[in-house]
């Protein structure tokens, strides 16, 4: 009989489910359940309804056993990946109060000052807590709730993120993770507690609306009977503690010691690493998360990555193998043509006000040749910002491992390659988060059953590079990203004034 591990990983788009075999690692099938934003929103509003991810991860799971022809007795434990951030605010009875607000939601940056000034200026508060309080985060989102809703925010009774809720669904039981709680904005990642300062500075009865905090490796529990029957599985299978969809993706690529880097180009990008001890940003630009593994991961994210190619292939109406190769037939640097891929707001560098800038639009490079090239170049530039902040603060790869829709183009692959200046490389299984739920889902299963054993010693075994896909820098590639960083750095700093008297500008039309 075998034995099968569930992966799923929720996220802003739709939720994925992997059936993997936890003896080889394999994955014997997979499925996903689109979704989308909540429409006609105020500007910077980013709202989806939690029932919306479990209506889809269930429908997910059993499309996915029923691929695998797997029987109930074979699941053996289950993984929960979810998009970080996002506020999950559940009444006394358990049911959600109003839609979550998400971790592209920049609606919330009035709060985030106010938070800010509460806990003593920036310098203050990223010493009591290790990170900067921006507009993605949690705790600005529930401050909201409670000076723009207030009758919403006296029925708040538990604090869940999107993963929490759906191992909430699974179980029954309201915990947050290590490695997700640090997402929040109210956590004191250096002593993985909860910050008493950044509680206070919304409301004082803060700390009796969070759940109790667990380590990586410790079970949310069993399926409860309920969901065990929706899902056609036994209540017996075990549910890990999960994570936020970054912390996933790490253990799903391998990253789970010093010296991997691990890029993920999917709607938002981010760049993240392991380390040891906390990696604390004075700036405030990296986030000092802690992982899914009870350790840390320093952590840049940039809003506005596939978001910005799609919008131009989109537009352009291209197919993905077009869009490809008109960007290869571009020459690098598209003729002078730079994107500032502020699309959404920014969130590293902080500008929530941003907006899209295209800078060097001459008769000359206003082609869709260009155009393509420009956006899939102008948001790669934008995630090396954070990895050169990265390196500053000690955190140097050795390789860099691509994941997300993007990896899979040749010829992204090798702009990445070309502005990083370090080698890039796929893996074998391209849904890291996903499958970084899953081989958690083991890890707790194994310890569960008395093995005492490090997470790096399934992820050794289990991950592999495909060494087909990757690619190494251009040395004159390299020599032109460098002064389109620099280009695009001085466009980002001196555009900033403007993009706040933009915002007003568009309030006023609106």
């Amino acid at each position: 009989m075998r034995t099968l591990l569930i992966g799923i990983d929720s996220g802003t788009q739709s939720t994925k489910v992997l059936v993997v075999d936890a003896k080889t690692g394999g994955v014997l099938s997979s499925a996903s359940q689109a979704y989308d934003l909540i429409p006609n929103l105020p500007p910077g509003a980013k709202e989806q309804h939690p029932h919306t991810w479990r209506d889809a991860t269930a429908k997910a799971i059993r499309t996915a056993l029923k691929t695998a022809k797997a029987h109930a007795n074979e699941v053996k434990a289950i993984g929960v990946s979810g998009q970080q951030h996002g506020f999950v605010p559940l009444d006394k009875s358990g049911e959600v109060i109003r839609p979550a607000k998400l971790w592209c939601d920049t609606s919330t940056a009035a709060e985030c000052d106010e938070i800010t000034a509460k806990l003593g200026g920036a310098k203050a508060t990223i010493r009591a807590i290790g990170n900067a309080v921006l507009p993605g985060f949690t705790a600005s989102k529930i401050l909201w709730l409670k000076k723009r809703e207030p009758k919403n925010y006296a029925r708040l009774a538990t604090v869940l993120l999107p993963h929490g809720y759906l191992n909430f669904w699974l179980t029954g039981e309201k915990v947050m993770e290590f490695g997700d709680a640090s997402g929040t904005a109210l956590l004191d990642v250096k002593r993985r507690k909860w910050s008493d300062a950044a509680l206070r500075a919304i409301d004082a009865d803060l700390a009796d609306k969070l759940p109790p905090l667990i380590s990586s490796d410790h079970p949310t529990g069993h399926l409860q009977s309920s969901t065990a029957k929706a899902l056609g599985l036994n209540p017996d299978v075990l549910v890990s503690a999960g994570g936020g969809d970054n912390m996933m993706g790490a253990i799903g690529t391998g990253n789970t010691r010093a010296g991997v880097i691990t890029a993920s180009f999917g709607t938002s990008g981010t760049i993240y690493a392991c380390a040891e001890k906390p990696v604390i940003d004075p700036r405030g630009e990296i986030a000092a998360f802690c992982d899914s593994t009870n350790r840390w991961l320093p952590l840049l994210c940039t809003m506005n990555v596939t978001v910005a190619t799609e919008m131009v292939r989109h537009d352009f109406r291209m197919d993905v193998k077009t869009f490809d190769a008109t960007v290869a037939n571009a020459e690098p640097g598209a003729g002078g043509l730079l994107l500032l891929p502020y699309l959404e707001g920014e969130r590293t560098p902080n500008v929530p006000a941003g907006t899209g800038v295209y800078f060097g639009v001459t008769p000359k490079t206003f082609t869709a040749q260009n155009f393509a090239r420009a956006a899939m170049e102008g948001v790669t530039l934008g995630m090396n910002y954070g990895l050169r902040r990265l390196a500053e603060l000690g955190v140097n790869p050795k390789q860099i491992r691509a994941t997300g829709g993007g990896a899979k183009s040749k010829v992204w692959r090798q702009i990445m390659a070309d502005i990083f200046n370090a080698e890039v490389v796929t893996l074998k299984v391209s849904e890291g988060a996903a499958y970084g739920a899953a081989l958690q889902a083991l890890w707790c299963w194994r310890r569960a059953h008395g093995e005492d054993l490090s997470i790096s010693h399934i992820t050794d075994h289990f991950v592999k590079v495909n060494r087909a896909e990757s690619a190494r820098p251009n040395a004159k590639n390299v020599s032109l990203y460098r002064e389109l960083q620099a280009l695009q750095d001085g466009l980002s700093v001196n555009l900033r004034g403007l993009f706040e008297q933009h915002r007003r500008l568009v309030s006023m039309q609106s």
